[in-house]
């Protein structure tokens, strides 16, 4: 393992991380940073990127609680879910063949970064502080949904969580609140069964640690400086380019 990469996952850590912290959103980017330039395999990219996820889930997520944002109730109903959905996830993404588990992540990129310009791209309700009355039984399955996809594909979860969540009624800063705190209960089993069961190399271990620390470091700089900086722009600027990403990457599948 050289320096470079070592730099380099370094420094898609800490962008990645404050790009979390600043809108909740961008960890998507993390897998097809391991497999698209560092070429690591599939397996190996998901467990790294679901290890930071758990990071950015545990120090995003207390902001949001400290303004009334982060519905705990609500949220651990939705967490009950999304931990079965994570396992089913996980035995999903190992019994896929390398070819086809990155065929899928880049198609889930690509749906998520355009899901996220669709949002971006709506005037108003940024204001709205509402939490819907919605019955357990659907946050359990929404949660179990989003998390087998999330776990198989490495997309992530509140790029996932949060439309849905505002589809119910949410408004975005909760939405964006509770899919922060429920990314840690994809994110915990998806490590594990990706760490357990794939063949992580010597070279991932190795990212694992530096990884892990410049993420939770961008996550805490992101979320500081959230109040400065224009969401909206920003969420744009991540969109196009996860969508131009996974455009250049599918195109030779086609």
């Amino acid at each position: 393992m050289t320096g470079l990469v070592v730099a380099l996952t370094v420094g898609a850590n800490l962008l990645v991380g404050a790009c979390i912290g600043l809108t909740g959103i961008a960890g998507f980017l993390l897998p097809i940073f391991y497999v698209g330039l560092l070429g690591l395999a599939p397996v190996e990219a998901l467990a790294l990127s679901f290890s930071a996820f758990v990071v950015s889930g545990l120090l995003g997520a207390p902001a949001y609680r400290a303004t009334g944002d982060l519905p705990l109730r609500r949220c651990a109903t939705l967490s009950g879910g999304s931990l079965v959905g994570a396992v089913v996830g996980v035995l999903v993404g190992l019994s896929l063949p390398s070819t086809v588990l990155t065929t899928s992540l880049y198609v889930v990129v690509l749906l998520s970064g355009a899901s996220v310009l669709l949002r971006a791209g709506r005037a108003g309700g940024e204001g709205s502080e509402g939490t819907p009355d919605v019955g357990a039984a659907v946050l359990v399955a929404v949660g179990a949904a989003t998390a087998a996809v999330c776990a198989a594909t490495g997309a992530g979860g509140p790029v996932l969580v949060v439309p849905v969540l505002m589809l119910l009624g949410f408004s975005p800063r909760r939405a964006v609140a509770v899919g922060l705190l429920n990314s840690v209960a994809i994110a915990v089993p998806s490590a594990v069964g990706y760490f357990v069961g794939g063949a992580v190399s010597a070279q991932g271990l190795a990212l694992l640690g530096p990884a892990i620390v410049a993420h939770g470091v961008g996550v805490v700089a992101g979320s500081r400086g959230a109040a400065r900086v224009d969401q909206r722009a920003l969420k744009v600027v991540v969109a196009l380019g996860s969508v131009a990403v996974a455009v250049w990457r599918l195109l030779p599948a086609l």
